[in-house]
C-alpha cells in the first residue's frame, strides 16, 4: 500500500491545524491601557463618594450647631381633623315653603269678575293700562322663559307654577310663556288647567297682566304672562 507524501514540514505527530493566537505586542499595550483607564475611573467614584459623604457630615453639623440643644417631643399622638361635614338638607324650610306656596294659590278663589270680557278672557292688574295687553297680543314682549304643565296633577302643577314665577322675578325675567294645554288628551276633550292656571295667576302678585298665546306660540293652549320688576334696594 502507498502512503500519501508528508508536506515539508510535518512528521508523523503534527496536524495541519494551528493552536491559538498569541497577543502581539500592539494588543498587550491596548489591554493596559484599558486597565488604567478602569482603574482610573474607579478612583474617581471613589474620591467622589467621599467628598459627598464629608460635605454631607459638615452640613449636618453646622444644622446641630445652629439649633442647640433639643428634645424630642413626649406626646407623639397628632390630632386629625374632623371630616368635613355635608352641608344640611333643610327638608323643615323646603316642607314650610311648600305649605305656603299651597296656600298662596287657592282653587276656590273667584276670578271671573278679574278678567276681561274678550274671548281670550285676559287679565290686566289695576294701574296696568289696555296697552299692555295689546303689545302682549301682537308679541311685542318676547317670552325669555317657559313651563309646560302637561302631564302634571293638580297639586303639581300649582307649586310647579308658584316656584316657576318666584324664580323669574327673581331673574328679572319680564315676560314668560306658560303652557296649561289645549285639553286634546283628556276623556272629555276639555283642558284640566286652563282654568285653574288662570285663577293661580290672578292671585299672585307679580303677574301684572297676561293674554292668549298667538296661535304660533300655543294658542288657546298656553298664556303670555307679563311679570314685576323686582324690588331693588
Amino acid at each position: 500500500m502507498k502512503h500519501a507524501a508528508r508536506k515539508p514540514g510535518q512528521g508523523p505527530g503534527t496536524s495541519s491545524q494551528t493552536g491559538p493566537k498569541r497577543l502581539g505586542l500592539g494588543d498587550l499595550g491596548k489591554l493596559r491601557e484599558a486597565m488604567k483607564a478602569d482603574a482610573e475611573r474607579r478612583e474617581a467614584q471613589r474620591v467622589a463618594a467621599e467628598a459627598a459623604e464629608r460635605q454631607a457630615r459638615e452640613e449636618a453639623e453646622i444644622f446641630r450647631t445652629s439649633v442647640g440643644n433639643v428634645q424630642s417631643l413626649r406626646q407623639r399622638d397628632r390630632v386629625q381633623p374632623p371630616p368635613s361635614r355635608p352641608e344640611p338638607i333643610p327638608v323643615q324650610s323646603q316642607l314650610d315653603d311648600q305649605a305656603v306656596l299651597r296656600a298662596s294659590l287657592s282653587d276656590q278663589f273667584d276670578v271671573e269678575n278679574l278678567l276681561e270680557t274678550d274671548d281670550t278672557l285676559s287679565f290686566r292688574r289695576p294701574g296696568i293700562g289696555p296697552d299692555v295687553l295689546r303689545k302682549l297680543r301682537r308679541g311685542e314682549w318676547v317670552p325669555q322663559d317657559r313651563i309646560d304643565l302637561h302631564g302634571l296633577r293638580r297639586d303639581e302643577a300649582r307649586e310647579a307654577l308658584a316656584e316657576f314665577l318666584r324664580r323669574c322675578v327673581r331673574r328679572g325675567v319680564r315676560c314668560v310663556r306658560v303652557i296649561h294645554g289645549k285639553g286634546n288628551g283628556s276623556p272629555d276633550k276639555q283642558p284640566v288647567l286652563k282654568g285653574k292656571v288662570r285663577s293661580w295667576l290672578v292671585q299672585k302678585e307679580e303677574v301684572l297682566a297676561f293674554v292668549e298665546a298667538r296661535n304660533a306660540e300655543g294658542g288657546s293652549g298656553a298664556l303670555m304672562v307679563l311679570l314685576r320688576q323686582p324690588h331693588t334696594a
